[in-house]
């Protein structure tokens, strides 16, 4: 049976990316499920697919997973030959432990620099909080590339779950032109020119919905 995947709007859903890219960049089929963010009745509709009332929600027939990072768990052992964590034990440790940390860090930069996948790259300062918040980000890359990522310009190599969870990331430091070393560019660049990533973008380009409080 092939995955549902419930997502936002493409524009504006940064939690939407990560499982979906997961999938896509691994080319695993699924159907997805877009719920238009912010309306009347988002909350209404998100909770007959999704018991948080959030997205995304990933339904496998009878089952139901939620929060990004259980969905991704679930999606690697549902195609275990896919090395969707590093299949190294000392990486895919690595991997996970950055991968959570995302998961639940880095309020000041989300705060100040909002997702909006449509939006024309713009120079945005940083406050001292977000600064930090990018510099440790760097540094986890950074560790991550060099102790694991030598045979290929992502995270751990090859793409992975870690690459997914950090995809939002990438695209905040692109659009609103933070400054950033020149190892973070060229892990930046591998993920802009992904297939996965570049189909996105196109997706949420063509959108109808427009939300202005992400817009200016």
């Amino acid at each position: 049976m092939t995955f549902r995947l419930v997502i936002g709007n493409k524009a504006y859903s940064s939690w939407s990316l990560r499982p979906w890219i997961l999938l896509a960049g691994f080319h695993i089929p699924f159907e997805e499920i877009v719920i238009p963010l912010y309306d009347a009745d988002t909350k209404r509709k998100i909770l007959k697919v999704s018991p948080s009332g959030k997205v995304p929600a990933l339904i496998d027939g009878d089952v139901t997973v939620w929060e990004s990072l259980a969905i991704v768990e679930y999606i690697a052992e549902a195609y275990p030959k896919k090395a969707i964590w590093p299949k190294d034990k000392a990486a895919r440790a690595h991997a996970r432990a950055l991968s959570t940390e995302m998961h639940a860090g880095f309020a000041a930069l989300r705060t100040l620099c909002p997702t909006n996948f449509r939006r024309a790259p713009a120079r945005r300062d940083l406050t001292p909080e977000a600064a930090a918040d990018v510099a440790r980000i760097e540094k986890m890359w950074a560790s991550a590339r060099k102790t694991f990522g030598a045979d290929g310009p992502f995270l751990f190599g090859a793409f992975s779950a870690a690459d997914a969870m950090f995809a939002p990331v990438v695209n905040r430091l692109h659009i609103y032109e933070i400054p950033v070393g020149r190892a973070t560019k060229a892990y930046m660049r591998a993920m802009l020119d992904l297939p996965a990533y570049r189909a996105w973008l196109a997706d949420a380009a063509l959108e109808p919905w427009r939300i202005e409080a992400f817009e200016t």
